[in-house]
Formats: structure tokens, C-alpha cells, sequence
């Protein structure tokens, strides 16, 4: 009998179309869900009958408790090499092997730009407009060129908005709480001397920092109470280093110009979630690692860490 494999969070239904999932057909069932399955009650049902199960980044959560009630789980693939919503221990207790895939930077720089690109330049309002028969020009963009571009983290996402912060003609700061002199003039941009003096001098602020203990909560109330009324804020990185409810008030009261936000402390963001209709927010639903390219490397990866599973032989496992 074919081990059974479930795909989770395939909201495009091409999980099983972009790559050839043909070398593991012989031994292999798979299975996509093409909607989010929501707890833990929900996933321990839907998958109580698989062997294998493919989930991307950290959208659905396995601690121990979830990991215990699935007996008949043997390999968990998730997108990245990075994530921490797997229990590594209870796995390992439940004789679950756990691999990952490579993931690229790319898509999630592009939207960065995006979504700041879209703020500066009223894209969403002027074209809607335009298309319902609306004001012709109604806003005012903000310039890029000579404005001041604040980075919170120059890793491997932020050191690339950088150098394309560095081509629109911006000048390109950053800061991180391990972020040396010798890191930043690496790539031409200076280092902030403090978080605080960052944002109060930023016209635009991009979110770039791995979540952890450090980084959680790291823009509050007070942080962002620095920002120009004219700055956008931009994240793309994980929900939690902003506080959702003090974003929300800054967005209500317009002291700030406005935010373009892909990632939120509940996702899928349920119909009645207040950043649906915040506004002065450019909001996208965690589209940050969603490109052919990389679901190309995830469900090719995926694939290959099965086969190698099968073989007796895992690769790139976790942690």
C-alpha cells in the first residue's frame, strides 16, 4: 500500500502542477488542501491518515501535543531550512523525521519594493479610481530619490533593498542590535547610530529581522510614535516585531502616512480582522515567498527530501 502524503496551504491548487512529482507516484499518494485547515482539532483529523506531510514556512504550527496525535506521521517537509513552529523534540520522540528545502530571497525583496513602491505612489487608490470612474489624479506621490530609507536588519533580504534603495538614488541607513561598521559599508549604507534615531529620521522604514525573544515586540507604541507623520512603514518579515495594535492606532489617527504590511499575527486573517480595513494600509496576504521560482525549489525540494526519506537516507534535515 502507497504511503499517503498531504500538502497543506495549496491556495493556488499548483503544488502538484509546477514540479514533477512523477519519482515518488509508484510509492506515494499525494494529497493537496487547497484551504487552510485551522487548529489543532482540525489538522488532527485531516491528517490522521498520512505518512508524509509537506507545509509551507511557519503558517501551520506542529508542537507535541498536534505531533502526538498523529500516529502514523513519519516525515514533516517544510519550506526554508528555518522554522520555529515544529516541536524538534516531540518529533524526534515520535520517530518523525523533519527536512526542509532552500528557499530564495528574491521574491521576498521584489515585494518589499512593491508594496513600498505602491504607498509612495497612491498605485491601489489611483487605479481604482481610474478604473471606476473615479477623480483623475488624486494624490501626491513621495519621492524617492534623495529621501532617507531606514533598514531594521541587513541580512539577507535587507542588504538587497538596500542596494536597490542605493539605485532609486535614497539614502540608505540601517540598524540591527549586532549591525557593525564594517557590515554596513559592505553596502555603501550607513549605520544607524540607535533604533530610535533610525525611525525618527526614516522617511521609509523596512522591516527585515528574524523573529525571536529580541525582536518580538520591537516596534511598539513608543517606537513608533518616532516616525514622521509623512513615513511609511514597511514588513515583510514577521508580524509579531510590530505591535499589530499600535500600527492600527497610528494608521486610525494619521500619524503616520501609511504602512504596507504582508504578514499578520493571525493568517489566514479572518473576514472581520481590523487590518481588512485599516486605512492608510497597503496590506497583502503573505505574499512575500509566493513566486513560480520559489514554489519551483519548495515542491522540487520536497520531492527530493521524500525520495531520499524512502531511500533510507534523509537530506537537509531540521533543526
Amino acid at each position: 500500500m502507497r504511503l499517503r502524503c498531504a500538502v497543506l496551504d495549496d491556495f493556488q491548487k499548483v503544488a502538484t502542477e509546477v514540479v514533477d512529482w512523477s519519482p515518488i507516484a509508484g510509492e506515494v499518494e499525494v494529497v493537496s488542501f487547497d484551504t487552510h485547515l485551522d487548529g489543532e482539532d482540525a489538522l488532527a483529523t485531516a491528517l490522521a491518515d498520512f505518512d508524509i506531510v509537506v507545509t509551507l514556512r511557519e503558517r501551520v504550527p506542529f508542537p507535541g501535543s498536534l505531533i502526538a496525535r498523529l500516529p502514523r506521521l513519519k516525515l514533516l517537509v517544510a519550506s526554508g531550512m528555518r522554522n520555529s513552529v515544529i516541536d524538534y523534540t516531540a518529533a524526534e520522540e515520535h520517530g518523525v523525521t523533519v527536512c526542509g528545502t532552500a528557499s530564495s530571497s528574491t521574491a521576498p525583496v521584489e515585494l518589499t519594493w512593491a508594496l513600498l513602491l505602491g504607498l509612495a505612489r497612491g498605485l491601489v487608490e489611483e487605479s481604482n479610481a481610474l478604473r471606476s470612474g473615479g477623480p483623475w489624479q488624486s494624490t501626491v506621490g513621495a519621492d524617492l530619490h534623495g529621501r532617507r530609507l531606514g533598514l531594521l536588519g541587513l541580512g539577507k533580504i535587507g542588504s538587497r533593498v538596500a542596494r536597490i534603495g542605493l539605485a532609486f538614488g535614497m539614502h540608505v541607513s540601517a540598524w540591527s542590535q549586532n549591525l557593525t561598521e564594517e557590515r554596513t559599508a559592505e553596502f555603501g549604507v550607513e549605520l544607524a547610530p540607535s533604533r530610535e534615531e533610525l525611525l525618527a529620521s526614516s522617511d521609509f522604514v523596512s522591516v527585515h529581522l528574524a523573529l525571536s525573544d529580541r525582536t518580538r515586540g520591537l516596534l511598539g507604541p513608543a517606537e513608533l510614535a518616532l516616525l514622521k507623520p509623512t513615513a511609511y512603514l514597511v514588513n515583510t518579515s514577521r508580524a509579531a516585531i510590530v505591535d499589530q495594535e499600535a500600527l492600527l492606532a497610528a494608521l486610525h489617527e494619521g500619524r503616520i502616512a501609511g504602512a504596507g504590511v504582508d504578514v499578520f499575527d493571525i493568517e489566514p486573517l479572518p473576514a472581520d480582522h481590523p487590518m481588512r480595513t485599516a486605512p492608510r494600509l497597503l496590506a497583502t496576504p503573505h505574499l512575500g515567498y509566493v513566486s513560480r521560482a520559489n514554489y519551483t525549489t519548495y515542491y522540487g525540494q520536497a520531492v527530493e527530501d521524500i525520495r531520499a526519506y524512502l531511500a533510507g537516507a534523509p537530506v537537509r534535515r531540521l533543526p
